[in-house]
């Protein structure tokens, strides 16, 4: 495409402000039209988008705002938003030139004008998968690097319990510990699952959440000594049962809690006196407080993905009108590893 050409553009846009549990309804499809030329008189560049990462924080994005979130909720018939890698077709601002790659905030489109570039990285290292920036080189990665490492203070031995494991954060948060030395146990929600997390990504020990009655008497059994470090995605009554098993002095990342989103009434934690009688640190923490650290984190990472050390698993839908119902997936776990649309491949 030259640039300054007018082309078409297809899009996903938000019908309306969800109530419950998300359909693919809930999303449209239409075509439009874009300028391939960054406005004058303001840092901004046109982009064509490459890869979508579905995320589950965006289901959150989704809902009438009752009082102000950390990031804005999208806005209905307009298009949907998220992270994702584009290159640059046009650009007005000194940090990013025509035939960059890059990494960031983009739109649910083929192509997208993006005016907020501080959130936007430039890929440097383009001798893995583009599609890596939106797992294990992006968002999710970076998050389980700074919710484990420095949230977290693991040392070597201790116990460590992640719920969600086999989705973009967990698979490497129990990746990282184990390459530390500790005791790692994930939680998913199948047997695909299971295996996936005890035969690649090297769990000492795993489980599906679904085939157990008693969670505290599942995670006695796996922790007879209790749980040093939990890295916490689900909520609710896995919590519960957490916060019972946990040791003297456990240290608790909050990165999510996936089995709220869709609630109308959310359900209640009964153990919070744990948090006392054990003093345990219970931290939340939101990943965009911590790009300060992504140099930092690529260094520690890149290596060990180019020695094949980490392994990561991807479950990619092919094209933009299978974005809504990638989406949709993640809340039934549908999706095996870090979901992601691939738009175009370059």
């Amino acid at each position: 495409m030259a640039k300054g050409e007018v082309v078409s553009n297809k899009q996903v846009l938000l019908k309306d402000y969800v109530v419950g549990f998300p359909k693919e309804t809930d999303m449209v499809q239409t075509t439009g039209t874009i300028k391939l030329k960054a406005p004058e008189g303001s840092e901004a560049i046109v982009v064509k988008n490459l890869y979508l990462s579905c995320d589950p924080y965006m289901r959150s994005r989704m809902t009438r705002p009752v009082r102000p979130g950390y990031i804005p909720p999208f806005t209905p018939g307009s298009a949907v938003t998220g992270y994702g890698v584009a290159k640059v077709v046009d650009s007005t601002s000194p940090k990013f030139k025509e035939g960059d790659l890059v990494w960031g905030m983009t739109g649910w489109e083929e192509y997208s004008v993006i005016t907020m570039l501080d959130s936007l990285f430039k890929i440097e290292h383009s001798d893995v998968p583009l599609s890596y920036y939106t797992g294990i080189l992006g968002m999710p990665g970076i998050t389980a690097y700074t919710g484990f490492h420095e949230i977290c203070s693991p040392k070597k031995g201790e116990t460590v319990f992640i719920s969600a494991a086999a989705g973009a954060v967990g698979q490497l948060v129990g990746q990282f510990a184990k390459l530390l030395g500790c005791y790692v146990v994930g939680s998913a929600g199948s047997k695909e699952k299971v295996d996936l997390l005890k035969n690649k990504f090297g769990f000492d020990e795993a489980f599906n959440y679904k085939e157990e009655q008693d969670l505290d008497a599942a995670l006695r059994r796996y922790f007879p000594e209790g749980i040093d470090i939990y890295f916490e995605n689900v909520g609710g009554k896995m919590l519960d049962a957490v916060l019972l098993n946990m040791k003297v002095r456990g240290r608790i990342a909050v990165c999510g809690m996936i089995s709220q989103y869709n609630l109308e009434k959310l359900e209640g934690v009964q153990n919070l006196f744990c948090l006392i009688s054990k003093q345990i640190r219970m931290e939340g923490f939101l990943v965009f407080s911590y790009y300060h650290l992504y140099n930092k984190f690529l260094d520690f990472i890149v290596p060990l993905i180019k020695e094949g050390k980490v392994d990561y698993v991807e479950d990619t839908a092919e094209g933009l009108d299978k974005a809504p119902g990638a989406l949709i997936g993640l809340f039934s776990g549908r999706n095996v590893g870090k979901q992601v649309v691939a738009v175009a491949r370059e």
